[in-house]
Parts: C-alpha cells; structure tokens; sequence
C-alpha cells in the first residue's frame, strides 16, 4: 500500500502566516503553517469557525497573498507569479467549490456545467461530450435540462462539483461544501469526492467544521488557531471504493 510520503508533493505551503487588521487590531488568522498534500489525494482541512481553515485554501488557490511564507505548486512558489499567472492557475489548474452553490438561476444544469469551457472557446462537441461526461460522474446525466429551482440543494451542489470537474483541473478545492446541506447529503457530497479523487485522478482539498470528513478523506489537517493541532492520515480511505 501506497503512503502519503511516498508520492509527488502537489501542494504545499511553508511558514505560512496571514495577518488582518480588523477595527484597529491585528488578527493572526494563519501563525506559520507548513503542510504537504500530495498527487491525486483528498485531503480535508478541518476545523471549528475561525481557526483559519478558509484563509489557508483561499491562499492555497491564489484568492488571498500570505503575510509571510509562501504557497508551492508543483514546486513553485506562488509569490513570484504575475497577477496573469495566478489567475490562469485558478483557472486551468484549479477549481473551486463554495458553500454556497453560485449557478445561473436561468440557466439549466448542463448550460451551468458548460459555461467554463464556453469561456475557454471549446468545440460544440467537445464542450458536450466533457459536459455530459461530468453530470455523468456526479449522478446528474438526466437532469441536464433543470433548473436549479427544480432541484435539490443536494443536486444543486453536484451541478456545482460537476462544474467544477469540467475543465479537467488538477485540483479542486473546496471551501465548506456541505455547508448549507442536511447531514445525509453532506455525506453524499463527501463521498462523491472520494470517487472523484479515486476515480477521476484528481487531487481534492476540502475545508470543513464536519469531523464527519473523517469517513471519506485520506489525509486530514486538524487546524485551530491558525496552527496545525494534528494530521491524520486515512489510508483506507483511498482504496474504499475499489472494494465495493
């Protein structure tokens, strides 16, 4: 079985630190925070409001510059990209998951899941053939015609996931997406990005409150206080799916 130390660093951030000024006082949301993500992992990072998880993927992602330290991906630092760089990371390299779901309430689930490769300039047939491909993967083939009203939020956040999925990037990262679900369906949305990571080759960095992640993610950083608490590592996690 394969360990988390024995394959590529994808992500990985050193000495991390971000501070805030908020009415008048500094913030300390991230104290010098290393971690390590590997190719193709789920990892998961964890933790209660205000530990600093959501600062740490939206430096991760390019959305927020650290204070200090520095973000890597695939080796290289992200401070010495240019503001095009970074925004062709987010938007080739990366994709993102939000709590809330962010699709075009007049547009139908598949027009929601093509837009991005619409932008990019796709084929018809290409931008059909990876749009039904990725409503396929995340169980939504035959409602490519509904409308998020029509659906639930359980459905809507798969259309989200789905969208995500389309552009073929190497990371998605996820910020609270099972946040405004009931608990059954945040577990649907946990396990569908199991799949996706095991399946789809995909690396996945999801932040959550929900210790519940703990059944579906390989790897799990425990944060509070802007510092890692502790690591878990899940390793049965990453085969679960082939066993059944």
């Amino acid at each position: 079985m394969m360990s988390s130390d024995d394959k590529e660093t994808i992500i990985r951030t050193e000495d991390l630190t971000r501070t805030y000024q908020s009415r008048g006082r500094e913030v300390r949301a991230l104290r010098g925070l290393s971690i390590e993500i590997p190719l193709g992992e789920y990892a998961a990072i964890q933790g209660r409001s205000g530990s600093g998880k959501t600062t740490l993927i939206n430096c991760i992602g390019g959305l927020d510059r650290p204070t200090s330290g520095d973000v890597y991906f695939k080796g290289r630092p992200l401070s010495q990209l240019s503001e095009r760089e970074i925004t062709r990371l987010r938007r080739v390299e990366f994709s993102f998951v939000f709590q809330s779901f962010a699709l075009l309430p007049t547009f139908s689930a598949y027009e929601n899941v093509e837009l991005p490769l619409r932008i990019q300039g796709l084929s018809r047939r290409e931008r059909r053939d990876r749009t039904m491909r990725s409503l396929s993967v995340v169980g939504l083939s035959k409602w490519a015609k509904h409308r998020p009203y029509e659906m639930s939020g359980g459905q809507q956040q798969r259309v989200a996931v789905a969208r995500a999925l389309v552009t073929q990037p190497e990371v998605i990262l996820a910020d609270e997406p099972t946040g405004e679900l009931d608990s059954a369906t945040g577990r649907q949305i946990m396990s569908l990005f199991q799949k996706i990571s095991i399946e789809e080759s995909v690396t996945v960095v999801m932040v959550t409150h929900d210790p519940i992640v703990e059944e579906y993610a390989s790897l799990v950083y425990h944060l509070g206080d802007g510092t890692i608490l502790d690591v878990v590592e899940h390793p049965h996690n990453r085969f679960v799916l082939e066993e059944t």
